[in-house]
């Protein structure tokens, strides 16, 4: 069952609102799973679902509650909008703060991965260089990790991409990151766009999607989960 709890940053002493589910079995890590720019909407919440039935203690912040509580936004182009208004008011400083938070909440029992899409997984390649205390980190087609990819990381990497993605240009993307991280696996994905996590989406390939999850479970599996 997935709950809302409060937890605070200890940057600024800030309280946000955060999904919580407990795992379903024996508890394997905690995961911390990074929304796109539209807030906690019914696709993060199904990904929260799914990694709670695989076992984990999952946790989903709301990365813009600062700029109001209880932001979500249709997947349209006022929802792009208001969600891009969002994400660069909030600034990285105060994601990364969240995003410690989780980890600091989820680190006492386990190990703790994180797993992001769009806007998350940007997050996820910039708390892989930034935060303390990640296991590994899973990173689904950020806009902006092109431009990160000779950031530092402090623990093992992953990242998704959809070939038919307008915005991301997978070719250009993998090269940048091989080329300062040769041992971050970079997937290709040639059925999919942009958001192909998200079932049912136009640019979601079931396949693609079931096979990214896979791989992210099994990068977890390899790097401390039970």
């Amino acid at each position: 069952m997935t709950a809302t709890i409060t937890l605070t940053a200890a940057h600024d002493g800030f309280g946000f609102s955060a999904l919580h589910a407990e795992p379903e079995g024996p508890r394997k890590g905690g995961v911390i799973v990074i929304q796109e720019i539209f807030g906690l909407d019914p696709y993060v919440r199904a990904d929260v679902a799914r990694w709670a039935a695989r076992g984990y203690e999952v946790v989903a912040p709301s990365m813009f509650d600062r700029q109001g509580p209880g932001f979500t936004a249709g997947h349209d182009d006022a929802g792009v909008q208001a969600g891009v208004a969002r994400a660069m008011a909030n600034g990285p400083d105060n994601a990364m703060g969240d995003i410690q938070a989780c980890i600091d909440f989820l680190k006492p029992r386990g190990p703790v991965f994180i797993v992001g899409y769009c806007y998350g997984g940007t997050m996820v390649w910039l708390a892989a260089s930034r935060c303390k205390g990640l296991s590994a980190g899973s990173s689904y087609y950020g806009g902006q990790v092109v431009g990160m990819a000779s950031l530092p990381l402090s623990c093992p990497v992953i990242v998704h991409l959809g070939r038919k993605d307008a915005h991301i240009p997978a070719d250009t993307v993998k090269a940048a990151i091989q080329t300062a991280h040769p041992e971050v696996p970079v997937h290709i994905y040639e059925a999919s766009g942009h958001g192909f996590n998200n079932d049912g989406r136009p640019d979601s390939d079931l396949a693609d999607a079931e096979l990214a999850r896979q791989r992210t479970a099994a990068l977890f599996e390899a790097n401390g989960a039970g």
